[in-house]
């Protein structure tokens, strides 16, 4: 019990200067993200140096996080494992840069952004979570529709 809530406690702190950190470098704002996204057009190149700090602190930071053998408040690390690129994979990517695209918000930057007290953000977390849920009833069935023409496995 000690354990998880020191895992959540971290996590909201974690969650906290995350948000923070969103709001500094401005990828809360959509106009700067369209920009940055818009390669056609009056492209804003100020957030490849967002990019360009968190691929810094990733390629550092992991050097030394990868060579303990477990994390500090998990017994192991949770490291993906699945290497295929499949349709799947492609379509998912696909239809996160074109709601990036189209809103100028991802999850985090969405999330974080409910404190300018705009309604864009709103529409656009409750968008996701509308995706979500039909993503979430097209697994299911298809999941079942496998299991129905595989039948039980023993």
């Amino acid at each position: 019990m000690k354990q998880t809530i020191k895992q959540n406690g971290l996590a909201f702190i974690a969650g906290i200067i995350f948000g923070v950190g969103l709001g500094l470098s401005q990828m809360i704002d959509r106009q700067r993200v369209l920009g940055f996204l818009d390669l056609a057009g009056n492209w804003d190149p100020t957030l490849l140096f967002v990019l360009g700090g968190a691929v810094a602190v990733t390629v550092i930071s992991f050097r030394f996080v990868l060579n303990r053998n477990t994390p500090l408040l998990s017994a192991q690390f949770y490291v993906p494992t699945h290497q295929d690129i499949d349709w799947q994979l492609i379509a998912g990517a696909a239809l996160f840069g074109i709601g990036w695209g189209i809103a100028g918000y991802c999850p985090g930057p969405g999330i974080a952004a409910l404190a300018t007290g705009d309604r864009n953000p709103v529409v656009f977390l409750l968008s996701m979570v509308a995706g979500m849920i039909v993503f979430n009833h097209y697994d299911q069935q298809q999941q079942r529709t496998k299991s129905q023409n595989t039948g039980p496995t023993e």
